[in-house]
């Protein structure tokens, strides 16, 4: 069974995916091209948003269990970035850092505040180091498209990808206002997974690799949307960064539109 990746692998991870980050935005031939995944913003815009979301958390992180985030980590994530590309460049390595140095401080079990509070992802500095690597993953890729030279998302951080999307985007105790269904979300890796979702909210599950070809047909047990790619197709998919005919689906594919527009109460 797949194991959570541990702090020091996701520090590292999110180490290299933020090198990655920088050399796709350092091959542009200018900051105000417009990011086709990202249509509002320009490639300025996005080494912005990457540079005050890592300050935020950063100092999110550092500040330790809380109700709220601090006006230190609010007035981080408003911050103004250097127009010129190698200080605007710098300083989203600094940033990087600055989150890097407060995860390692605060180790993968101190508690934190999250927006994610009652999914089943855990208010942890690990949980959060967790998804921020999946952050600064999908929009390095958001990067090099804006460049033309994509590349998918390494395995490694994919199938932990795929798992956090579902337990921290998408799990929720709030009811699922629909008719009773589940997900599934199969992995060419070999990795499973199931959203569940009912009248008890949505809950993820990994599924064991002989479930896959069971969960397909139309037996009890089917999901009612299913869908298989590379882990990175799956994640990025689900980001919306890749179409739903890029992958094989099988089911009910509007069924994804409802979870798309899900929006659970708080």
């Amino acid at each position: 069974m797949k194991k959570n990746l541990e702090l020091p692998v996701l520090l590292r991870l999110i180490d290299e995916r933020a090198t990655a980050f920088r050399a796709a935005v350092a091959s542009a031939p200018g900051l105000e091209v417009r990011v086709p995944t990202c249509p509002e913003w320009t490639l300025f815009d996005l080494v912005q948003h990457m540079s005050q979301s890592r300050r935020f958390w950063a100092v999110t992180v550092a500040a330790g269990p809380a109700d709220a985030p601090t006006a230190e980590a609010a007035a981080e994530r408003a911050a103004a970035a250097p127009r010129e590309r190698e200080a605007l460049l710098a300083w989203f390595a600094a940033s990087t850092q600055q989150l890097l140095d407060a995860l390692r401080e605060a180790g993968p079990d101190r508690g934190c505040w999250t927006w994610w509070g009652s999914s089943q992802s855990p208010q942890t500095c690990g949980a959060v180091a967790r998804h921020q690597l999946q952050e600064i993953a999908v929009h390095t890729y958001d990067a090099q498209i804006t460049v033309g030279a994509p590349q998918p998302l390494p395995e490694e951080v994919a199938l932990d990808g795929l798992e956090d999307f579902l337990s921290t985007c998408c799990a929720t105790p709030s009811a699922w206002p629909h008719k009773p269904t589940a997900f599934d979300f199969h992995a060419t890796e070999g990795h499973s997974w199931r959203l569940t979702v009912d009248g008890d909210g949505a809950r993820s599950t990994r599924l064991p690799a002989s479930a896959a070809a069971a969960t397909t047909g139309g037996g009890p047990d089917a999901a009612g949307f299913s869908v298989r790619g590379t882990a990175s197709e799956l994640v990025l998919f689900l980001y919306g960064r890749l179409p739903a005919d890029s992958l094989k689906i099988d089911g009910d594919a509007g069924l994804i539109d409802l979870l798309r527009a899900w929006e659970p109460e708080e």
